[in-house]
């Protein structure tokens, strides 16, 4: 009788730990899955993994590591064109800037002392690139125009271009994000800006990953104060 006593308890005590393993193993599998998460997290969920995922189209070129149209800081503005980093100009105006043409560009103005300066990144959406892809175009427009502006800087110290670069980097460094439709649409407010005196570079995609090489991607307008960037931006979407 002792020996049935003893049997049974065993066989509770088995019984219920399997029980209490299984349970757990299965309420492990419906967490994973999300089946015990709230309605709207699940919908969160699903969205965030149809979401593209960038690094599976990277822009390392495997066979040199070298990220694609990535600004090349030791050849400057030439080693930028040849890699695609920026539209090249048509030679006739090369040729003109050259010769000192009798109709100089806009210099950009000063505007209040007090007023904060801005970069505002224009990003075409008619492309469908990712948010992965438009970080980094942008990162890259966001360069050219710094070095653009950097170079006229350094040649004249005390120019509107160097103080405005000095005011920009102390005062946080403001950058916008908009949203345009068009080639067409982007090369025309280059062409403003540039009248203006602002800085405005566009970037060329150099093909390697989702979108056609030469492809315009983001221009860069500035930095400048920014009521005079608005200008050129201020009737855009943000992206």
């Amino acid at each position: 009788m002792e020996l049935d006593e003893k049997s049974r308890q065993t066989a509770i005590l088995l019984s219920t730990g399997f029980v209490s393993l299984f349970s757990g193993f299965l309420l492990g599998v419906y967490a994973i899955r999300g089946y015990l998460i709230s309605p709207a997290l699940a919908d969160e969920r699903r969205r965030y993994h149809k979401d593209p995922v960038e690094s599976e189209e990277s822009d390392i070129d495997e066979d040199d590591t070298i990220l694609d149209h990535a600004p090349n800081w030791a050849n400057g503005e030439e080693a930028d064109k040849r890699d695609g980093l920026r539209s090249g100009e048509s030679k006739k105006s090369k040729e003109s800037e050259d010769a000192g043409s009798s109709k100089p560009s806009a210099a950009v103005s000063m505007g209040n002392p007090n007023e904060e300066c801005k970069l505002v990144l224009v990003v075409r959406t008619d492309l469908g690139m990712t948010k992965g892809k438009i970080a980094a175009q942008c990162s890259h427009a966001t360069l050219a125009c710094y070095k653009t502006l950097a170079r006229k800087a350094e040649r004249n110290p005390n120019s509107n271009e160097a103080r405005l670069l000095r005011r920009w980097e102390s005062r946080g460094q403001k950058k916008i994000a908009v949203q345009i439709k068009s080639q067409d649409d982007m090369m025309d407010l280059m062409g403003i800006a540039r009248s203006l005196g602002i800085t405005a570079e566009v970037i060329a995609d150099a093909g390697r990953t989702q979108i056609e090489a030469g492809s315009l991607t983001v221009l860069g307008v500035g930095p400048a104060p920014q009521s005079l960037v608005d200008k050129v931006t201020g009737h855009l979407k943000l992206l």
